[in-house]
């Protein structure tokens, strides 16, 4: 928005901005907004929409990148709009990659916590399956691989979105090696997915 504001350089379609803002936490009256109302100092007037952050491309991201330096590339490379051409326009072209990687400089490394049984536990990040691998930062899986014997993780969204972009994504990317696997059924489920009447 600052780019249209101070006279739209790239040619950026209104039409075609592709990247939204985030917030942490559900509110459908957010989903579609218009922005930029009233003075031209409350900048260009235009629709868009808040995702929630697990939602956002930012959260995928962080989560697969192995470090600083990789996180700043896969933040450059991100398309944000489309020019009036229909070229991407990246977060490079718009010159805010480096912004972006300072509010994460933080962010990117992993939360060590405690649970209640007094087992220590990695907290970080937590992209949707639905849209995009579903499972907690690569950094928070490698260190935690190099702090103990053994490492559970999990894949969120079923077997069929979780796990399958963990082996597919994650697992691919990071070079991880899973040597088990604990699948979390129901008996409802089993019978919904398998065709058997619940009543049976």
């Amino acid at each position: 928005d600052n780019h249209l504001h101070q006279g739209n350089l790239l040619n950026i379609d209104l039409d075609r901005i592709v990247w939204r803002r985030v917030v942490d936490m559900n509110d459908r009256a957010l989903r579609m907004i218009t922005v930029g109302q009233g003075s031209r100092a409350n900048g260009v007037e235009r629709e868009t929409g808040y995702d929630i952050t697990v939602a956002s491309e930012i959260m995928a991201i962080l989560c697969l990148a192995s470090s600083l330096t990789d996180l700043k590339e896969r933040l450059g490379r991100m398309i944000v709009a489309y020019n009036i051409e229909g070229k991407a326009v990246t977060a490079d072209d718009l010159e805010a990659t480096g912004a972006m990687a300072l509010l994460l400089k933080d962010a990117i490394k992993p939360n060590l916590v405690q649970t209640l049984e007094n087992t220590p536990a990695f907290i970080h990040g937590g992209p949707f399956a639905n849209i995009a691998h579903g499972c907690n930062s690569v950094l928070a899986t490698r260190t935690a691989l190099k702090l103990a014997d053994y490492v559970v993780t999990e894949a969120g969204f079923g077997a069929d979105l979780g796990a399958e972009k963990f082996f597919d994504i994650k697992c691919r990317y990071a070079d991880l090696k899973p040597n088990a696997v604990v699948i979390v059924a129901t008996v409802r489920a089993l019978k919904m997915n398998g065709g058997v009447v619940k009543t049976e």
